[in-house]
């Protein structure tokens, strides 16, 4: 692979409160070699770039994606064959590259299958850490399964594109779990509450005993790993949190002394704000049964409130979307949604170097800085003057680039 040379950038580095200045960039064999405010000089075989005053920073990362979530139906995933989910997740993650999302994580229902089709270039799309199918109790927000339908015995209940499958007792949970580490799940994902898209627990509803919890979690430290959890109330994080779990999903019912747990416990918050807009304003057009999109006005106007509380805790809040089937388009309005109450810098900051440091990358991902793998972004403009730049489907992003390699370039 040929050397590259970004020159005169104004530079954002994913981790600093203010940016770099004009800074010069090397990469080479895929990963950022040196970082200068003065001349490189240029290896023999070398692309040279001028980004003539452009803003370079680190590729995006989104904490909280469903890359198989295809429609906005859920209990419908389960009669598509995952080949042909497969196809329509393939879409959906080049869309993810177009914004300029580099890695995503993927919060139930991706496999190892597509981080590989990723890895070798089929998918031209962003770097994956896939959680396999989310552990979820019989119940609970990931059982979609008919009334009709007898409750089984075993913990496997998927055998097509559902995000989830379920496991009850701590045997079972502890199957299911190591199951998907040896499939190389990055991280395990648990049901800790009721949710939205589930249309019959209520949000209020606690998901998962102590001892269960408890268990995935120490599966997951066996593995040098952690538990996510989806978690909207209180009552549901604090539990979560005390057992061990270190990533909470949504949390949009967070209060100030679970937020202080939160913060005593190193715990990290991943909201997802987007996507309750956009069930507010498609829901009902694409299926979402009304049930949920009566819970989904229960929880949609506490969101900017949870970033306050998380912001004045010190509670590390990190970039998620959950975005599901015809939504996905959103993305990028996540950061506009939380302008509201977050600076521009406390945003980029929180969907670059924050959210490596969530999976376990820092130093690697979502930073711009000698030896860091070359996930990086230009913009058209600067983004912490006005944040619309990184919206409208990467428009105003005139070179992408991932693991060194250009997947967009408009300027040589």
């Amino acid at each position: 692979m040929a050397s590259i040379l970004l020159s005169n950038g104004n530079v954002i580095n994913g981790t600093a409160d203010t940016p770099l200045g004009e800074r010069n960039v090397l990469v080479t064999s895929g990963r950022i070699a040196e970082i200068s405010d003065s001349a490189i000089k240029k290896p023999a075989e070398c692309l040279e770039i001028d980004l003539a005053g452009r803003t370079l920073m680190p590729g995006l990362i989104d904490a909280h994606v469903h890359v198989t979530a295809t429609t906005l139906n859920l209990g419908q995933m389960g009669s598509s064959p995952m080949s042909y989910t497969s196809q329509q997740a393939r879409e959906i993650m080049e869309g993810m590259l177009v914004r300029g999302f580099t890695t995503v994580r993927d919060a139930g229902g991706a496999d190892f299958g597509l981080a590989r089709a990723v890895e070798t270039g089929l998918i031209k799309g962003p770097r994956l850490f896939f959680s396999g199918k989310a552990l979820s109790q019989t119940g609970g927000h990931g059982d979609f399964r008919r009334l009709t339908l007898e409750v089984d015995s075993c913990a496997c209940a998927s055998l097509g594109a559902e995000l989830a499958q379920i496991a009850d007792g701590v045997p079972d949970v502890q199957k299911a779990a190591r199951n998907e580490l040896r499939r190389g799940a990055n991280q395990i994902k648990i049901m800790g509450s009721g949710g939205v898209a589930s249309p019959r627990d209520p949000v209020w509803n606690l998901q998962y005993s102590e001892d269960e919890i408890r268990a995935i979690v120490w599966e997951a430290t066996s593995w040098r790993t952690y538990v996510m959890a989806h978690c909207y109330t209180p009552e549901a994080i604090s539990r979560a949190v005390s057992f061990g779990v270190r990533s909470i999903e949504h949390g949009n019912l967070l209060d100030a002394p679970t937020a202080a747990l939160m913060a005593e416990s190193n715990a990290i918050l991943v909201p997802t704000l987007v996507t309750y807009e956009a069930l507010h304003r498609h829901g009902v057009d694409y299926g979402m049964p009304e049930v949920s999109m009566g819970k989904l006005r229960d929880v949609r106007d506490a969101g900017l409130r949870s970033l306050e509380i998380a912001k004045a805790a010190g509670v590390p809040t990190v970039y998620g979307t959950d975005l599901l089937g015809e939504t996905h388009h959103y993305q990028s309005l996540e950061f506009s949604i939380r302008g509201e109450v977050l600076s521009a810098m406390e945003l980029i900051k929180s969907a670059t170097g924050l959210n490596a440091d969530l999976l376990q990358r820092e130093g690697e991902l979502g930073v711009i800085a000698a030896g860091a793998i070359a996930d990086m972004i230009v913009v058209d403009g600067d983004p912490l003057r006005d944040l619309n730049l990184l919206q409208e489907q990467g428009k105003h992003l005139s070179l992408i680039m991932k693991g060194g390699q250009l997947f967009k370039n408009e300027l040589n």
